[in-house]
């Protein structure tokens, strides 16, 4: 093992970022501290470290939340495997020379005989998961440095972007753990560390981690501790001083002080720690000194980079940030709609934001829009870091193509009605109509990355070259990070729309990532460039759909530029079997097979209540016919479930309850025993949920208990652990796509973002079927089963899902290796036309009293119905009908919120009733509006009062 290896750790507490908003630091209304200007070089950056849970997530730390999580396997610490690679992937830099640093050369060096184990490459797999063309491998190593550090509570590590990846491996030169002291001092002083400083950063490296039998046999004899896993401190799992004082107070049981290391002349920790008679270490003894100090190394450690590269700023969180934003031309050509999000900080907010108001100025830059220049916003989902919190507010707005738009400020009103206008530094936020990307007359085959893009230009440009730059990955063999690629591929000029002409292209995208591709449209060359950039490949539809209207340009056939497409014939033969018995069912009980189904375009393509597990780590509540009880102990001095019992390296959820299927419960305990019983022992009893914290062996995605911990299952209802604690538990480890954030089985619409079939749902990564799926749905029109491993029911399918090749569902099942289970953002859909099902309604009375009046927006500058308010998990048509009884309105919004009033707020207009497409969180058989959408209902006097 080498001084600076810093490795995995056991499972120890769960800890849990501290996200509390600070009260009274800040109020919009203050002087406003400026934002770096958008947009920055930094902004992909930006998003990743900070947008971490919740709605429009980035889930980069879901591998190190908490400190303690073993997603990699049982006795590997991922933080400890994160903060290991920055270290050796900087620790043969030579500052004086301008060579290696943090470059990524280490994915070039795994097989150098310096950097055993497998956590570099698992670590440097799930970077590449983010590599793009503005988020470098070796930037994501520096921000990897930051996540493990502050999950585990370390200090903030300033992050800065800018850095370069290395082509080819470095020089070797990373310390072992048999080195002299005078060599480790010169292999730090080459890196730029002092001798203090060379003792700082291995305790500051060591307090996370541990030393594993595999890699060093000689330092962890085989089967001489947990998991193979000798911890460096009694708090592997927490980022503190236990390290130091351990050592000093001489009951450390580091394997690099005490132990065979001695013997073998490999304790190079002890070597380093008192190369100047411990006083460096002393200097350490105090807690909040050795955090400021960790700080402080590490950030220099990430900061060396090589010669030529420049780093940015230190990326702080906007205030307010555009996100996602594009144009894109409405049929007939005469407008075009701007969609996107507002996303505003609120860690330091005193009170609640009521509206974003977005501001725009026509393509000349003056206030003439042919309308309204405004349009006013309410939140639609919050996400959250380690130490910040901040809220979307979704805009869409239709914007006249003979005006245009060049720029917008947003203003922020909060409860009180005071307001703060930001505008990007005097710069307002820009976006060019001069061109973009039509993404409804674009489209990608996934399978064979068959690739058409569509753009419009501005007919003022149509004189300058127009190009797509594709940017995509291919796999490089014992490489763990894939290469980036790019394309630059000319654009054909087509048929004039009003002030737009439309270019379109095809290009086949290699490598079989085409869905992580990004696109860039370009037009002009030189200083006379405009570009729409850094698109998702991923967000286009598998057909092209095909343009109609036109324009004053004249009469418009736009199927001669895009290809032109209809929705595929339904079909039940497959085109593609990759094995001789691989094949798409064509037929699964009563269902019959419909075709590959995109998802819907902000919604799910069957639309309705929905609970959904993400893949990720979290309690399950359902494992066949077993129900979760909840975390139990042991009894004293027997077992609590003592009929049968097993233990496995493969231990499941799943696995145990097939064990114990005869019995009446099963639990399993320390990641990988099973027990079964009929009756739990009187002395054993109820746990924290968080107790039960060990992975099972045999799944990343499960808990199986811990030490003197059973996880409880129980085929009739048990001892049920209190839901407010259980909803606690999952709201830290369960995070949901689409913003959605219900726990418990039970069904409740997804807003914005949400599945094209969201009737029912479930994942389960191991054991998905169609067969599964169907069983599942049985009460649904539609079932559709997408990534392998996710199940969705419904009734209708979304209007903006559509028929995709077949070839696209190109995933099987995780349950059946001979089914196809759709793919990303690509439904396996099924149908049974014998379904009488209906689905949920809009009723056109609530009891006796209330009468359907409409799908109303919310007002312009605050509620539509804004005398009284509540929310609830509980909610239904008839609960809110129930509290509004002394008013002569009631509405209810986002599934879960109801209002009441006698009059509408000023803008409140009706809506399509389509619009209201939220299922009531406690009724998934009735509607209760949707994100500004409120179902609303009326008093028949008050309708007559004209209210």
């Amino acid at each position: 093992m080498r001084i600076g290896q810093w490795l995995r750790v056991d499972r120890s507490d769960i800890m849990r970022a501290n996200l509390s908003l600070l009260a009274g630091l800040l109020s919009l209304t203050a002087t406003v501290v400026s934002d770096v200007t958008w947009p920055a070089s930094t902004d992909e950056l930006e998003e990743i470290m900070y947008q971490l849970y919740g709605f429009n997530a980035r889930l980069f730390a879901d591998n190190v939340t908490p400190c303690t999580k073993e997603a990699s396997g049982p006795g590997r610490q991922n933080a400890a495997e994160w903060l290991r690679v920055a270290f050796h992937d900087m620790a043969t830099a030579n500052p004086y020379f301008g060579l290696g640093g943090i470059d990524s050369s280490l994915m070039f060096e795994l097989n150098n005989g310096e950097n055993t184990g497998p956590g570099h490459n698992t670590t440097l797999q799930t970077y590449a998961n983010y590599l793009s063309s503005r988020s470098s491998m070796s930037d994501l190593i520096a921000l990897g440095t930051y996540a493990s550090v502050r999950s585990c509570g370390g200090p903030i590590i300033p992050i800065k972007g800018g850095r370069i990846d290395a082509t080819s491996a470095g020089s070797p030169g990373v310390p072992q753990p048999q080195n002299a002291i005078s060599i480790f001092i010169s292999q730090f002083s080459r890196m730029g560390f002092t001798q203090t400083e060379m003792i700082q950063l291995t305790a500051c490296g060591h307090t996370l981690g541990g030393v594993h039998s595999p890699e060093f046999p000689a330092l962890v004899p085989p089967g001489s501790a947990t998991n193979d896993e000798a911890a460096l401190d009694t708090t592997p799992g927490a980022f503190d001083n236990n390290v130091v004082t351990e050592y000093l107070d001489g009951t450390t049981k580091n394997p690099l002080v005490v132990g065979p290391s001695v013997a073998l002349k490999q304790n190079s920790d002890f070597v380093v720690f008192n190369s100047d008679n411990n006083a460096t270490m002393q200097g350490l003894r105090d807690a909040a000194v050795f955090k400021s100090t960790c700080g402080t190394l590490f950030q220099r450690m990430i900061d060396i980079v090589p010669s030529g590269v420049t780093l940015s700023a230190a990326i702080t969180p906007y205030t307010v940030k555009p996100v996602n934003m594009q144009l894109t031309l409405n049929t007939g050509g005469s407008t075009m709609l701007l969609t996107g999000y507002i996303r505003v900080r609120t860690t330091t907010l005193t009170q609640a934001i009521s509206t974003v108001t977005l501001t725009y100025k026509n393509r000349n830059g003056a206030s003439s829009c042919g309308g309204s220049c405004s349009t006013t916003a309410i939140v639609t989902g919050t996400t959250r870091g380690f130490d910040d919190s901040f809220e979307f507010f979704p805009i869409s707005t239709s914007i006249p193509t003979a005006t245009g738009i060049s720029s917008f400020t947003v203003t922020v009103t909060l409860a009180d009605g005071t307001t703060q206008t930001y505008d990007n530094n005097g710069n307002s936020y820009p976006i060019s109509d001069a061109v973009f990307i039509q993404k409804p007359q674009s489209c990608l085959l996934q399978g064979t990355g068959a690739l058409t893009v569509s753009a419009l230009v501005r007919n003022d440009r149509t004189s300058l070259p127009v190009n797509v730059t594709v940017t995509y990955k291919t796999a490089r063999t014992g490489i763990a990070a894939p290469k980036l690629n790019t394309a630059s591929i000319a654009l054909t000029k087509g048929n004039c729309v009003g002030a737009y002409t439309f270019y379109s292209t095809s290009y086949t995208i290699t490598g079989g990532m085409s869905s992580l591709a990004k696109l860039d449209i370009v037009s002009g060359s030189g200083t006379d460039v405009v570009s729409d950039s850094f698109k998702a490949a991923s967000d286009l539809a598998g057909t092209c759909a095909t343009y109609s209207g036109s324009a004053a340009c004249g009469s418009v056939t736009v199927s001669s530029v895009i290809p032109s497409s209809t929705l595929a014939t339904v079909t039940t033969t497959s085109s593609i079997a990759p094995t001789a018995t691989l094949e798409h069912k064509s037929k699964i009980g009563g269902y019959n097979l419909v075709s590959c189904w995109t998802e819907g375009t902000g919604v799910r393509a069957l639309s309705g209540a929905a609970f959904a597990y993400d893949g990720t780590l979290g309690i399950k509540p359902i494992i066949g016919k077993y129900s979760f009880v909840g975390c139990w102990t042991e009894g004293t001095g027997v077992r609590a479930l003592s009929a049968s019992t097993y233990a496995d390296d493969a231990m499941t959820l799943e696995s145990c309850a097939a064990f114990c299927s005869a019995y009446k419960y099963f639990g399993t305990e320390y990641g990988r025993e099973c027990y079964c019983g009929d009756t739990l022992a009187a002395s054993s009893a109820s746990a924290p949920v968080a107790d039960c914290n060990m992975i099972c062996a045999g799944s990343p995605l499960q808990y199986c208990g811990a030490g003197n911990r059973l996880e409880l299952y129980s085929q009739q209802r048990g001892p049920i652990i209190q839901q407010a604690e259980l909803d606690d538990i999952l709201c830290d480890l369960i995070y949901v796509k689409h913003s959605a954030t219900n726990h418990n089985i039970k069904f409740g619409a997804e807003g914005t973002g949400s599945r094209a079939l969201a009737g029912a749902a479930y994942t389960n990564n191991t054991a998905m079927t169609l067969e599964s799926c169907a069983a599942f749905c049985s009460n649904f029109k539609y079932f559709g089963t997408e990534y392998g491993q996710e199940c969705y029911c419904g009734n209708t399918l979304s209007s903006s899902s559509a028929a995709a090749p077949l070839a696209d569902c190109s995933m099987t099942c995780s349950g059946n290796p001979l089914e196809y289970c759709g793919a990303g953002n690509r439904l396996e859909l099924y149908v049974n036309n014998a379904s009488t099902s209906t689905g949920p309604t809009q009723p056109s009375n609530v009891g006796t009293a209330w009468t359907w009046y409409g799908c109303q927006t919310e007002a312009t500058t605050g509620r539509a119905l804004s005398s009284v308010s509540y929310a609830a998990d509980t909610m239904t048509l008839e609960s809110c009908a129930s509290f509004c009884d002394g008013f002569d309105y009631f509405g209810v919004e986002y599934a879960r919120e109801c209002y009441c009033g006698n009059t509408f707020g000023a803008g409140s207009v009706n809506a399509p009733p389509s619009d209201c497409s939220m299922t009531c969180a406690a009724n998934s058989n009735e509607y209760c509006g949707a994100g500004n959408r409120l179902s609303v209902y009326y008093k028949a006097q008050s309708k007559r009062r004209g209210y």
